[in-house]
């Protein structure tokens, strides 16, 4: 996630498992977990906290950057940066010591804001680790004992632009290929497949400039398709061939971000944008896709990803540097707003079970009931008085969540 000062993005780094590990339950292996939808499977949160908030089991210090952890079973990764380098730790998630950390040079100044660190959540699959910093470097390591077995220079590969904050599109692994939002637009590469186990490319598709949203991968009518979000498009790409099955228009000119990642309801799937460039579902057909409604009004979110239960969406309208940013639940279907808790400030989300966790950019934990009806808080913690913009990630019962500073375990699960 994008974690500048003068506030905007999130993102990103993930994948899809296709690895031959099975993937545990309570895992949180990329960016918005399991599924890169926002939802916790398997988990149970308490029905709420104790008067002093959800216990702090550990916290560790934390350099640069608001890329958010990933979890894979006892093995909590974190990409960030100290001083001139990009690292990459393993630490243990029950106690939050290190298990092996590695790292890389870095020169990297953002156009914007003074962080400087990365801000796309590793992604775990299986044994592998895939991380990419915001010069562009794209790498894959050892889950167990850290060793780098490839990595690419991406931009100076194929000659994209840094934009504001640096890379930032979490890339996605499908079917044995890492697909990247590279962004090298007059090379053909708007969009690159990398081979998982080589690095070596395996497919390049679009002219598009990159953005900040992670791509993601869902099976549409029996189809699996890649849904990517570049600057002014949502591409749809069979993820073997790269072959382009549909483009939709969804994006702005000027300094403006697309952040949020498609969120997929059936054969349908929800954008949305802040910037004027608002929010549109969008129908997967056998021939393409096809928009069934474009809206200003409903749930513009300048990089929160909304989170779906029983079909309707949970998520924030508005920015995080320009208030004001309002707590919505949506129904996709009628494009209709079923209740909006006005001025409630800007906010990360994920589910389990019935119950939302809700991490406010400024510092709060917020627990609430996922209803349709109204909004229903269950309890309330003020966890540090630094910036949450780095997206959180649950496992085995325990929100792992982090500041400009502080990596914090804290146990939400239920007893």
């Amino acid at each position: 996630m994008n974690g500048s000062r003068s506030g905007w993005l999130l993102l990103a780094s993930g994948l899809l498992l296709l690895s031959s590990a099975p993937l545990l339950a309570g895992d949180w292996p990329q960016i918005l977990g399991p599924q890169r939808s926002g939802i916790a499977e398997g988990e149970q949160l308490a029905a709420s906290w104790p008067e002093g908030g959800p216990p702090v089991v550990w916290k560790q210090p934390v350099g640069q950057g608001s890329a958010g952890v990933a979890v894979a079973g006892e093995t909590l990764v974190l990409f960030h940066r100290l001083d001139d380098r990009e690292v990459v730790s393993a630490l243990d998630a029950e106690t939050g010591e290190a298990k092996w950390t590695k790292s890389y040079p870095t020169t990297f100044v953002s156009q914007v804001g003074d962080n400087d660190g990365p801000l796309c959540v590793p992604t775990i699959v299986g044994e592998r680790i895939v991380t990419f910093g915001p010069q562009g470097v794209l790498s894959q390591w050892s889950l167990a004992d850290g060793t780098l077995h490839w990595q690419r220079q991406t931009y100076e590969d194929f000659g994209a632009l840094e934009g504001y904050f640096g890379a930032g599109s979490t890339p996605l692994v499908e079917k044995g290929r890492v697909i990247l939002n590279v962004g090298g637009a007059k090379a053909g590469a708007g969009i690159v497949a990398f081979d998982l186990k080589t690095g070596a490319d395996l497919w390049k598709a679009t002219q598009e400039r990159a953005n900040y949203s992670a791509p993601t991968a869902a099976t549409f009518g029996g189809r699996r398709i890649v849904l990517c979000v570049t600057r002014m498009l949502c591409v749809g790409l069979e993820p073997q061939t790269g072959e382009v099955l549909f483009e939709i228009p969804f994006g702005r000119g000027g300094p403006t971000v697309n952040a949020a990642t498609p969120v997929v309801l059936g054969d349908e799937f929800f954008l949305t944008a802040s910037y004027g460039v608002g929010a549109v579902l969008t129908r997967v057909t056998r021939s393409g896709a096809e928009e069934v409604w474009r809206k200003s009004d409903l749930m513009s979110s300048q990089y929160t990803t909304p989170v779906l239960h029983e079909g309707l969406l949970y998520g924030i309208d508005g920015r995080d540097d320009i208030p004001p940013a309002n707590l919505r639940c949506i129904d996709p279907r009628s494009g209709k707003i079923l209740w909006s808790e006005d001025n409630y400030g800007y906010a990360t989300l994920l589910k389990a079970g019935e119950r939302l966790i809700i991490v406010t950019t400024d510092g709060e934990l917020v627990l609430a009931a996922a209803n349709p009806k109204s909004y229903e808080e269950l309890s309330r913690h003020r966890l540090t008085t630094d910036t949450l913009r780095a997206l959180p990630a649950l496992a085995g019962g325990r929100l792992y969540v982090r500041d400009s500073r502080t990596l914090y375990c804290v146990e939400v699960g239920a007893p």
